[in-house]
């Protein structure tokens, strides 16, 4: 068997993080619908329930995050390309988490659905970004 290392732990927390925050979203958006027959007040019930878990990941994601690029050798931090990947994914995680705030606290359907999709386009983003800078 391998060797568990630090690494190992940092990264496989960073990629449940990452799984309950976009997996999450897509999961809840496709039992919406379904849960909208039962009333406004059980969808409600739900996203608060889901705010609990998505937020605990969102922090655990920026704070292995954070960690990642610790422990990223100095070489790579130094690459441009490398940092403007970085730069990318940074900017997508800020949008992710800026339009998941906004979402739930929305009250018009307009807005609601429009930081919903920005929330989740941009956190697949993040996951892409993430395999590039993995690569």
């Amino acid at each position: 068997m391998l060797s568990v290392s630090w690494d190992t732990i940092r990264l496989f927390l960073h990629i449940v993080a990452a799984t309950i925050w976009v997996g999450g979203q897509f999961t809840l958006a496709a039992l919406v619908p379904a849960l909208r027959r039962f009333g406004a007040d059980v969808t409600r019930a739900a996203a608060r329930r889901f705010n609990y878990v998505a937020w605990s990941a969102f922090a655990v994601l920026i704070i292995t995050g954070v960690w990642n690029i610790a422990a990223l050798s100095p070489h790579d931090r130094h690459t441009s390309a490398y940092q403007a990947t970085l730069m990318a994914k940074l900017a997508v995680v800020v949008v992710s988490g800026v339009a998941a705030f906004l979402h739930a606290r929305s009250r018009r359907t307009v807005w609601i659905a429009i930081f919903g999709a920005l929330t989740a386009l941009s956190a697949l983003g993040a996951v892409f970004l993430g395999v590039l800078l993995a690569g």
